[in-house]
């Protein structure tokens, strides 16, 4: 791609009449900037730009996994894994784990989350069958306890998803933006299960040793645009498929935030965002405090930028409390309550 095109988005109550909406959200815009990795940016009408990127731009998000794309929607974490950066073995139990998944829900989740294995930067690869005998429990639990939202399984390898599709869940939420293991495309083709592609550069294993990129953000973006191309070529249509940018998947500080400015520029790949930034490494650093545990204001304020720029999930450990930001961000940005 030669020329990239960032929505400048703004949101409320009124709006000129020549502005588009943007993926049928609550986003619109008038101009965009147009990005080159040969020449500085500027900014330039939305009208100038090809039909095909403002195509991707402005059309409606179709629901994935039964979550509607024109409201911000919420994905708590739901770690079962005893060495998570954050909540290793906080719910390593099966009954713990499942009631904190129905805590989530009755905090306002939409969606959960599950994951068996760490990509903790430094994290080490888990066995297939002691990833699944850590999900598969927590996913048919929360089944069996009534649980309705979409359950994600967070997973790179086929064996895995298969096991958590058979317990219920409804989306494949892949770290490795399916570069990982061959079959979980064609697995997830196969049974019409909606994927989430992240970006990561390297392993979790390796992926924080002096990562390095041309242009973070172009970079990142041809990466999802690749992988996403491919997937759809693979049988997934574009409407099935979500795209994360992957916020400190082999990424410095400087590097995330250079993302999180003009992480609206991930909607020309035409498919809804999720952004995952909760109690990451960057935010502490930013507010100064090493302890995971106090970076949940600054994991709400990145989230709430994010939905200002029109991403549609956000990934989160602290429910409750993002869900009462969601609620007021919303009242006061629009006049109306959620």
């Amino acid at each position: 791609m030669t020329e990239y095109y960032r929505p400048l988005v703004q949101i409320g109550p009124t709006r000129p009449d020549t502005a588009l909406q943007l993926a049928g959200g609550w986003g619109w815009f008038t101009h965009v900037e147009m990005l080159s990795r040969s020449k500085a940016s500027q900014v330039v009408e939305a009208a100038e730009i090809p039909a095909d990127v403002l195509a991707r731009l402005t059309t409606r998000r179709a629901a994935v996994a039964g979550l509607s794309m024109d409201r911000p929607q919420i994905m708590g974490i739901l770690n079962v894994t005893p060495d998570s950066f954050s909540d290793g073995g906080r719910h390593s139990d099966v009954a713990e784990a499942v009631l904190a998944g129905q805590a989530m829900v009755a905090a306002g989740a939409d969606i959960i989350d599950v994951g068996g294995e760490s990509t903790r930067p430094g994290a080490e690869l888990v066995a297939t069958e002691d990833e699944i005998e850590r999900i598969s429990p927590v996913i048919e639990g929360l089944r069996a306890a009534g649980v309705r939202n979409a359950i994600s399984i967070d997973t790179r390898k086929t064996a895995v998803a298969q096991a958590a599709a058979a317990a219920g869940a409804t989306l494949v939420n892949d770290v490795s933006g399916f570069t990982f293991d061959a079959e979980l495309a064609p697995f997830c083709q196969r049974h019409q299960i909606p994927v989430c592609v992240m970006h990561a550069q390297g392993e979790p294993a390796t992926m924080h040793l002096d990562p390095f990129y041309d242009n973070v953000l172009l970079d990142v973006y041809d990466a999802l645009d690749r992988q996403i191309n491919l997937l759809v070529e693979s049988g997934i249509p574009r409407e099935m498929i979500l795209a994360d940018p992957g916020i400190g998947f082999g990424k410095t500080l400087e590097h995330n935030l250079a993302l999180l400015a003009r992480i609206s520029m991930f909607h020309a790949l035409g498919t809804p965002l999720l952004l995952g930034v909760s109690r990451k490494k960057f935010i502490g650093t930013i507010a100064q405090t090493d302890n995971v545990q106090d970076r949940m204001a600054g994991s709400i304020a990145v989230a709430l930028a994010g939905l200002a720029q029109g991403v549609q999930i956000i990934r989160v450990h602290d429910v409750t409390e993002t869900r009462q930001a969601v609620s007021l961000w919303h009242a006061s940005s629009f006049g109306s309550i959620l």
